[in-house]
């Protein structure tokens, strides 16, 4: 394989995106910086074919990233190879408002070969490639110019490798026969909305235990005032404000700005300065949240009751007999809450009784709740029994 030095120019990157889009398959990385902003700072991307691989500085001055953003997000007949893609795609996004698309995520993948449920990308070269990859560069500061050869040797294998191990994979998939498996799941994390940031949302990511219209409605626009004044100053949203704090603003909100001196988490001289004024603005123009936003009961999370969570407790063992018998991640096929759902009674719109997971544990699981699958030890080893009428 031919590796490419450090591109710092839009002609060189632009030759080799055109290279690139003749290839089924590239694998991509990237390598920010995002402890002290709210937006992740890109430093580096790294991309591979079956041939060559590069290192691109997306911080060289003048250079134009187009034909690469656009290898990325329009380019429908190259398939982009990820592992634990997530904050990749993130930065993707928030550079073109799209996501990498098709694409398939490694470590998802290594879930339906029962390779673990999150496997590290250290440990998925030592399985396949049989290399231990070098930690040495793990913690640089990738934002510091220049980069030195060690650090760009050490970003671009994780292309590199990514290149090696995906056809293997691949076929491993299609040996198992498992590849449809994974497409539900990767056209749900290319879902752009996974990764637009609306203001108006961020109170969902903010526990609190109130559900009332009054306390959700200041939430609300807590939330949304944090996510502006963060994103207008790069910081991150804690540095603004931290999340108990918000929570606690929302239910005992202050009178006036000089009590915002009194609020744990808060600086005292918030009671006086404009960031104070304009906290204060938002609690005082917040309305209460409208029926139509208010979040509904999720039946998942209401007391199961102890013959409820019993039952959700054998469907958990059932799920990890399942997935050690067929040798695939336990969370892959199900999670917790549509276990307890199931247990609570719930049949509808569960992903454990629709496509291929019904047909791998979905069935099994509805056979034991309605008493006509049971267990049994057989030679030391636990294995289902089904029975011939529903258990009284």
């Amino acid at each position: 394989m031919h590796i490419h030095g450090l591109i710092e120019d839009s002609a060189t990157l632009a030759n080799l995106c055109t290279r690139l889009a003749q290839q089924p398959f590239i694998t991509v990385d990237t390598e920010f910086m995002r402890e002290n902003t709210f937006w992740p700072e890109l430093c580096l991307i790294q991309i591979a074919d079956t041939n060559e691989a590069a290192a691109i500085d997306p911080m060289a001055e003048g250079i134009d990233l187009t034909p690469l953003l656009d290898l990325l997000v329009n380019n429908e007949d190259v398939l982009k190879v990820f592992h634990a893609g997530g904050q990749d795609l993130e930065i993707v996004y928030n550079l073109t408002g799209k996501t990498p698309h098709p694409l398939f995520d490694t470590q998802i993948a290594a879930m339906a070969l029962g390779q673990g449920e999150q496997i590290g990308y250290s440990n998925l070269v030592e399985t396949y490639l049989g290399i231990t990859v070098d930690k040495g560069a793990r913690f640089t500061d990738w934002s510091r110019r220049p980069l030195d050869k060690r650090q760009i040797d050490y970003a671009i294998a994780d292309v590199t490798h990514l290149s090696e191990i995906f056809p293997k994979m691949l076929e491993k998939l299609r040996k198992t026969g498992r590849g449809g498996w994974l497409d539900e799941e990767m056209e749900r994390i290319a879902n752009p909305e996974n990764y637009r940031n609306d203001p108006d949302q961020a109170w969902q990511r903010i526990r609190i235990s109130s559900r009332k219209a009054e306390v959700l409605g200041r939430l609300k626009a807590l939330a949304a005032w944090r996510e502006k004044e963060a994103q207008g100053k790069n910081l991150p949203r804690g540095r603004i404000v931290k999340d108990e704090t918000i929570a606690d603003l929302a239910a005992n909100p202050p009178r006036k700005q000089a009590d915002l001196t009194r609020v744990r988490g808060l600086s005292a001289s918030w009671g006086g300065n404009d960031i104070g004024g304009r906290l204060m603005a938002a609690i005082e123009n917040a309305t209460a949240m409208p029926a139509s936003e208010m979040p509904a009961r999720d039946d998942r999370k209401l007391p199961l009751g102890k013959e409820g969570a019993l039952v959700a407790d054998l469907l958990k063992l059932l799920l990890k007999i399942r997935a050690r018998d067929i040798n695939v991640a336990a969370r892959l096929l199900a999670r917790s809450d549509d276990l307890e759902a199931l247990a609570a009674g719930q049949r509808d719109n569960l992903a454990i009784l629709e496509g291929w997971r019904f047909e791998q544990f979905g069935r099994d699981a509805l056979a034991l709740v309605e008493g006509q699958l049971g267990f049994t030890v057989r030679n030391g080893k636990l294995k289902m029994t089904r029975t011939e009428q529903p258990q009284d």
